[in-house]
């Protein structure tokens, strides 16, 4: 599987970068993670996320009386990296409060509205400053607190995404989950979301045209559906 998805990502072109590669007692592969980055590669590997069965005989660690043909599950999961969030206030979203310092500062500060609040309105965020005496500089120290309380939401937000993505591909890791089959004493591989059955499992898992054209009827398919929900819905 493993060697399945670097053949991919070399026949797409994208580049494969190895974060964590921990081999099985018996050979072969126990987890691992990599990080994928070119042209639309989280458009094609999304459909690979979830339980993928395999049912074969292994080769080496067992006796002869244990050659027998298994049945394993592999759970794969697929998340899009976090992006850098840029954060861009609009003057319409941003109320500007001044008022008079509390703070120490002498005479000045208590006496003039120095001091600034800023609202960001879609989200209710209050940043405010009242450390200069100069009303500029406060406004300008309140708005880069703002933008890092609104960043650091942001990304919380996409974590909490990627921990549900992450959860749902997860799921339970039984076998009724799974969303395809390898099966390699019938050299057939199935896909059960959408019924399909190819043969030749080795060239299937070299991970070039074979699952390229996997990945274009699932994304066919989930269009297919989309747009028949946006008919559905509005109708």
């Amino acid at each position: 599987m493993f060697d399945m998805y670097q053949g991919f990502a070399s026949y797409k072109n994208w580049d494969f970068e190895l974060f964590n590669y921990t081999p099985a007692e018996y050979g072969g592969l126990h987890h691992a993670s990599v990080r994928v980055s070119g042209e639309c590669v989280f458009r094609w590997l999304k459909f690979e996320g979830g339980t993928h069965r395999v049912q074969r005989i292994p080769e080496v660690g067992l006796s002869s009386r244990m050659q027998r043909i298994h049945t394993g599950t592999m759970t794969v999961i697929v998340l899009p990296q976090m992006e850098e969030v840029d954060i861009d206030i609009a003057p319409k979203d941003l109320r500007i409060d001044t008022f008079r310092s509390r703070g120490a500062g002498g005479q000045h500060v208590n006496t003039t509205d120095s001091a600034v609040r800023l609202v960001h309105l879609p989200t209710g965020t209050v940043s405010e400053c009242q450390q200069f005496r100069s009303q500029l500089k406060n406004r300008e120290t309140a708005l880069r607190v703002l933008r890092a309380r609104l960043h650091q939401c942001m990304m919380g937000q996409q974590r909490e995404q990627t921990h549900t993505a992450r959860r749902l591909q997860v799921g339970t890791r039984a076998q009724s989950e799974r969303i395809r089959t390898y099966n390699f004493t019938q050299d057939r591989v199935t896909d059960h979301r959408i019924g399909f059955v190819t043969r030749d499992i080795k060239e299937f898992m070299r991970g070039a045209e074979g699952l390229e054209d996997l990945l274009r009827l699932l994304q066919e398919n989930q269009d297919r559906e989309e747009l028949l929900k946006l008919l559905k819905d509005n109708s």
